[in-house]
């Protein structure tokens, strides 16, 4: 055992709390049981089967208000994969729920036996045709898939809100719509063509000419059945009228039954029934889209209203007006979205009672767009609107970071809504539609039927579609709570379906939650052919059983989730999922929405019952220490939830006081530390690769693999042990080169000046000349101890580097610039919980400006660029992305080369100061798919802002990065620029 080995009991949770009747049982401790782990695992691969009692936790939530333990968990990596999963299941008569991004929210994504996920290895978007078609395969979220059409002016017609995390697999699978979809951008109507894997194992691509002749080969049986009951429905005059009125709304609930009109042919049939079947009947592996144009000319306005039925009243106008969304927010989504970053805080003091409607145009050019503004200010006129706030405006705008706003509030409904829920208690996102003419009397019937049934809800949807969704809080754990709920249901399914002839599921598909409600909306005709065409597809019943066809009266009440009090900053957590494709470590071990998930079953559980240990034997490496704590699951969480600075707490709260002692000391004595590290990077420069990878690793073995960094061949040289000589007279910034920059050199090959050099450089060449204190050795930006959760240290060094920095900025007269991103947002933002009171009044007064920013704004209108490179990628940062200035680091590029690129894949790196050296299989599954996306390329730079992530980034793609205020340097020097910048080490020709 290492020396230093954190204590797992630690963590474990302290308060006194009852059992959960929905905990889960000691029996499944060990996990997976035996024969089936043995046979998946010999089947598979080892790595294929997740079978220990965390990995089945982590996987039993998702976004609905279910949770369903899996037997097991299987990653396959192909359709091999994907057929012996399904061989195996029809031998040993068991069931199979593939699942993506578990951002579905009705239980779809759940299962009791073989669960199996189809996100991680199942990436990627190949653009067709000039970007009017696009093949995707099923684990690409619908933002990287418009990223890559965006380039050729076309985008997905299905839009959900979820669109950062919601994957291609499951938006088909759920015929998911959005914000513009409505009842012809979405996915049935979009789909040109699927591959899919059927329970049997056969694998079918629609778009082959040859489908029909090579399917009616393989399954006759299911061909014949197709047919028969295609003949079926049209002979009945009554029902094809039936289901084509259905259709004319939006509705996802049961199976797509006019596939069976719309296909003339088996394959025809069958790609209509796979869309909106929740992978009841088979896997989609690919997908063939026909992409729609994509309008960059926008108008949107955010118009309110003093009542939801005054607001509904209005979206006809609007759609005569050729709106491509118009979307309503009432009083409850209003308020609750304060919590959303950029929504103005007065709208936390909206009236109950009033309701906004986001409208927007959008046109091919500007003759259109102005056509559009023209007719939506007539409508305006004839409104009688609403100021209750000084935000609020009434206004059509322009603005792209306005507009932004807007939708990010709107986007942000089930998130926020449900952060600002009750604490413990279930979230129910409910969604229907009705016919869009008579929207404004659902909406009554709705805010009366809710208070009924005593539900503040909050309300909100795709208004002009007819399409509402309602969010409900209450506590699974009380029964009088369930009883509540369920009468509510049986009453508002009765209504929608009863008065409206609406859909009971729009968009959000059955799942578990409206399956009990198919019958009361399809008659027992329809559905009945649902039951039958579920037969002829699948007919031993292995996919996705109780998901779509459930003939339990009250299946929607099982396995509704409790949600147990953790920590304070993870209780908001609605289990959206929105965070993990930002998450460095989604795909090696935990994502932030499975790190609370597995929290939460600790809550469950008595205190040292068998699976609460099992927990916290995995919680250790798979949450706390695999963690890069790079935040950026809070930027990408509509409620803001800091998952990463949880993480720091708790490897905080495993420290010792020793432990505390010597980190703060180091702190203190940081001089003498900074001094060491430089002279030890200088000898290993000295010594083979091999034989450092060696001694750190046994030296890691000993100590503590997360306190010992292990040494890699893509570590530079040392820094100079001096820095640049400045002036204090007449300088116009005061310029603090990080710890990194002063304790490691140029990348290997570089030829050109350190990055100290280079910024002194050129701020002077742009008439903006920076002072270097004499005494900046032995501070830092106090991340090295935040990072590891060393309080006393961070506290310490977080005081020390304010207090300089006031001195060196004559108590902030002059701005400090900061040359890597993370020491940027280390001393910008992050120090602040640790100082004193005093220091916290000194802070306020400094202005810390991070390199990009300084070079983008101030120093490139001083400098005349002298040469460019060809091209040039970039890796912004996770900290760039907190200081919001990715858009300075573009700037900066694009001055410098002729073409810029950022990776569609491009994400935080997970070296995260020195954890790529304590964890090195975190970087290299963070930086997987960005170093596949840049590595086929030769650039002529490749371009950062921070010399650890550049290291990261070095290993990821076996090209060298360097500082982008390097290459600016080289850009503006006077003569010719040769033997240095971009053309050593990267591949140009211009230096």
């Amino acid at each position: 055992m290492p020396l230093l080995e954190p204590n797992p009991d630690a963590l474990r949770p302290t308060a006194a709390r009852p059992p959960s009747h929905d905990r889960v049982p000691d029996g499944r401790a060990q996990g997976t049981p035996e024969p089936l782990r043995g046979e998946l695992t010999a089947l598979l691969g080892a790595h294929k089967v997740l079978w220990k009692i965390s990995d089945l936790v982590k996987y039993a939530s998702d976004a609905s208000p279910y949770r369903f333990v899996p037997q097991v968990v299987v990653v396959p990596e192909d359709i091999d994969d994907i057929s012996a999963i399904l061989s195996y299941a029809h031998g040993k008569g068991r069931n199979v729920v593939f699942r993506a991004a578990g951002t579905s929210l009705n239980g779809q994504a759940q299962g009791e036996d073989i669960l199996v996920d189809v996100r991680r290895n199942w990436a990627g978007i190949e653009v067709l045709d000039d970007g009017t078609r696009a093949r995707i395969r099923p684990g690409t979220t619908v933002v990287r898939a418009n990223a890559a059409l965006a380039r050729y002016g076309r985008l997905l017609g299905p839009d959900p809100a979820s669109a950062i995390a919601c994957t291609i697999g499951g938006v088909v699978a759920n015929n998911a719509s959005g914000m513009t979809a409505g009842t012809t951008r979405n996915s049935y109507r979009t789909v040109s063509s699927l591959t899919c894997v059927l329970p049997s194992g056969t694998v079918v691509d629609t778009g082959d000419p040859a489908a029909d002749e090579d399917l009616a080969r393989a399954e006759p049986r299911l061909c014949e059945g197709l047919l028969a009951l295609k003949a079926e429905i049209e002979a009945d005059a009554a029902l094809t009228a039936r289901i084509r009125a259905k259709y004319e709304i939006k509705n996802t609930n049961g199976y797509r039954l006019d596939a069976f009109l719309d296909g003339s042919t088996p394959v025809e049939i069958l790609r209509g029934l796979m869309v909106g079947s929740e992978g009841t009947f088979g896997f989609i592996s690919e997908v063939v889209f026909d992409t729609l144009p994509l309008d960059r000319r926008i108008s949107t306005g955010l118009l309110f209203f003093p009542s939801l039925t005054a607001a509904a009243a209005a979206v006809p106008l609007f759609n005569e007006a050729g709106a491509i969304a118009v979307e309503v927010m009432d009083g409850n989504t209003l308020r609750a979205s304060v919590s959303v970053q950029g929504v103005p805080a007065d709208w936390a003091g909206l009236p109950k009672e009033t309701a906004a409607l986001l409208v927007e145009f959008r046109a091919p050019d500007d003759e259109g767009q102005e056509a559009y503004e023209r007719a939506a200010a007539e409508v305006v006129r004839r409104l009688d609107l609403v100021r209750p706030v000084t935000s609020v405006t009434n206004e059509f705008t322009r603005d792209a970071r306005t507009i932004s706003g807007y939708w990010k509030a709107r986007k942000a409904f089930v998130t926020a809504v449900g952060g600002s829920r009750p604490s413990g208690t279930t979230l129910i996102t409910e969604d229907f539609a009705v016919p869009p003419s008579r929207l404004a009397d659902a909406c009554e019937a709705l805010l009366a039927l809710q208070a009924e049934h005593g539900f503040d809800a909050a309300v909100a949807g795709h208004a002009a579609h007819g399409n509402l969704h309602f969010l409900l809080a209450f506590d699974a754990a009380r029964p009088a709570d369930v009883d509540r709920y369920a009468a509510f249901m049986a009453d508002f399914c009765r209504l929608t379906v009863e008065r409206f002839d609406g859909s009971l599921k729009a968009e959000h598909a059955t799942g578990r939650n409206i399956a009990p409600f198919l019958e009361l909306e399809w008659g027992p005709r329809a559905t009945e052919l649902m039951w039958r065409t579920k037969q002829v597809i699948d007919p031993d019943g292995i996919l996705a059983p109780r998901i779509v066809l459930d003939r339990d009266p009250k299946a929607h009440l099982r396995g509704l989730k409790t949600i147990p009090k953790v920590e304070p900053v993870a209780d908001p957590c609605i289990e959206c999922g929105f965070c993990e494709p930002t998450c460095p470590s989604h795909d090696l071990t935990t994502s932030p929405r499975q790190r609370i998930v597995l929290r939460r079953e600790m809550m469950r559980q008595p205190g040292g019952s068998p699976v609460e240990t099992g927990l916290l034997d995995a919680y250790g490496y798979d949450a706390v220490d695999t963690c890069a704590g790079d935040s950026t699951c809070k930027l990408a969480c509509p409620v803001g939830i800091d998952t990463g600075a949880m993480m720091k707490d708790f490897r905080h709260q495993r420290h010792s006081r020793r432990e505390e002692r010597i980190a703060a000391l180091a702190a203190k004595h940081f001089r003498a530390a900074e001094t060491a590290a430089r002279l030890a990077v200088a000898a290993a420069g000295r010594i083979d690769d091999r034989l450092l990878q060696g001694v750190t690793r046994l030296a890691r073995r000993a100590v503590n693999p997360d306190l010992v960094p292990e040494w890699l061949p893509e570590i530079p040289g040392a820094a100079s042990r001096k820095l640049p000589r400045t002036s204090r007279a007449g300088a116009s910034a005061v310029y603090y080169p990080a710890c990194v920059n002063r304790i490691f050199g140029n990348p290997d090959g570089y030829q050109g000046p350190s990055l100290p050099q280079a910024v002194v450089a050129v701020s002077a060449r742009a008439g903006k000349p920076v002072w270097i204190p004499d005494d900046v050795h032995g501070t830092c930006c106090a991340t090295i101890w935040h990072s590891k959760g060393y309080n006393a240290g961070n506290a310490v060094m977080a005081n020390r580097i304010v207090e300089a920095a006031w001195g060196w900025t004559a108590g902030g007269k002059l701005p400090l610039v900061v040359d890597a991103s993370s020491c940027t947002l280390g001393i910008a933002h992050e120090v602040v919980p640790y100082l004193t009171e005093d220091n916290r009044k000194l802070h306020r007064e400094l202005t810390v400006v991070d390199s990009l920013v300084w070079a983008a704004d101030e120093l490139l209108p001083g400098l005349t660029v002298l040469r460019r490179t060809g091209s040039a990628v970039l890796h912004p940062t996770c900290s760039m992305e907190h200081l919001d200035d990715v858009d300075r680091l573009r700037t900066v590029a694009e001055a410098c080369a002729h073409e810029a690129v950022i990776p569609d894949d491009a994400a935080c790196c997970g070296f995260a100061g020195d954890r790529g050296m304590l964890h090195e299989e975190l970087t290299a599954s963070a930086t997987a798919k960005e170093g596949a996306e840049v590595r086929p390329r030769e650039y002529d730079a490749y371009l950062s802002a921070n010399r650890m992530c550049e290291i990261g980034m070095d290993r990821a793609t076996g090209r060298s990065y360097h500082s982008a205020l390097m290459e600016l340097e080289w850009a503006t020097r006077p003569g010719p620029g040769s033997g240095s910048g971009s053309g050593s080490g990267s591949g140009s020709g211009s230096g």
